[in-house]
């Protein structure tokens, strides 16, 4: 349980991402990253996490800033959600990314806190960030889904064993540009699309991402094909900063006339990963963007959840945002 004092542990500073990447090879699963640390110390001061090493990447300017590729952008995974807020580039094509960093936390936080550090955090259980021996800590239950337990917050889709959400903002919108992520260790490099980034708890519910101890997520990758569309990026929480979404939508859809050519639509805050609704994306592919395939967009949206004692409400919640979503609200 909460402790309020953080253990004793080695902290390294490197100069490059090489010597970051040997440092994480070399120490594995007692090595923490540290990207604007946010996350990080609450996990530090409870206790909930206790690493012997601490990789401070605050220096490494090669993962910070935007760039312009032949097919997009890259985004530096140091970038801070503030930088990022502010980029030229990535306002004038991807502005649905705009909207999502812009609702993180508050300006303070925006100011150091990371889209590589947002994307990578651990989910806000409260049980699990409070110390209990749940199924995501290793033990054999999930307190947060037993009867009359605190889940207001939590999945109404694709609960196995463990109930608990992604927190990210920024992430549905990541995997409604089609982003790709750029992860490095000292072995190699691969891509991952963001939205295989996210682990689901029936594949390794003790992880939120695919990333393995002695690999770092360096960058994320934007391709060209969604720039300058339609964007809608939607956020309801119980408080208008800092809080975490209660649910949020991001949507990314192109026009050929008055039809809807092609559409990306993805809710956060729903499923322990950012959910992709390919259903109501080919529902409403070639239909006109108006109130009819708003309204059945929205049914579809909310079909087969199942909400536990607290959270009723992400239901009609969520189908109201898709609704919004497609007809362009």
């Amino acid at each position: 349980m909460m402790k309020d004092m953080m253990t004793h542990f080695e902290l390294f500073q490197p100069a490059d991402v090489e010597s970051a990447l040997d440092l994480l090879s070399r120490h594995g699963g007692d090595a923490w990253p540290l990207a604007g640390g946010f996350d990080s110390y609450d996990w530090f001061k409870n206790r909930g996490k206790q690493p012997q090493v601490v990789i401070d990447l605050e220096g490494l300017d090669e993962l910070k800033g935007v760039r312009e590729t032949g097919d997009g952008i890259e985004i530096g995974a140091m970038t801070t959600l503030t930088d990022l807020e502010h980029d030229p580039l990535v306002r004038s094509r991807y502005d649905l990314l705009i909207d999502a960093a812009a609702q993180v936390a508050s300006p303070q936080i925006r100011n150091a806190g990371t889209i590589g550090g947002n994307v990578c955090q651990d989910t806000r259980c409260w049980y699990y960030r409070y110390g209990m021996t749940c199924y995501r800590a290793g033990g054999n239950v999930c307190y947060a889904g037993a009867p009359g337990a605190m889940n207001r917050e939590h999945a109404i889709f694709g609960a196995d064993r463990c109930v608990a959400v992604t927190p990210s903002d920024v992430a549905p919108a990541l995997v409604a540009l089609d982003a790709e992520m750029v992860v490095r260790s000292a072995e190699r490099e691969r891509v991952v699309p963001a939205a295989d980034f996210f682990m689901k708890p029936g594949v390794d519910i003790t992880r939120m991402t695919v990333l393995e101890p002695d690999e770092l997520l360096t960058a994320i990758r934007i391709p060209g094909r969604w720039a300058g569309a339609d964007f809608h990026f939607e956020k309801v929480s119980d408080r208008r900063t800092w809080d975490f979404p209660l649910v949020n939508v991001a949507a990314a859809v192109t026009m050929s006339g008055d039809r809807i050519e092609d559409v990306r639509i993805v809710g956060g805050a729903v499923e322990c990963v950012p959910r992709r609704m390919t259903a109501v994306e080919d529902l409403v592919r070639g239909r006109p963007r108006d109130e009819e395939t708003a309204a059945i967009a929205g049914e579809l949206a909310v079909s087969g959840a199942d909400p536990l004692d607290y959270n009723h409400f992400k239901i009609p919640l969520l189908r109201n945002l898709v609704k919004r979503a497609v007809r362009g609200a």
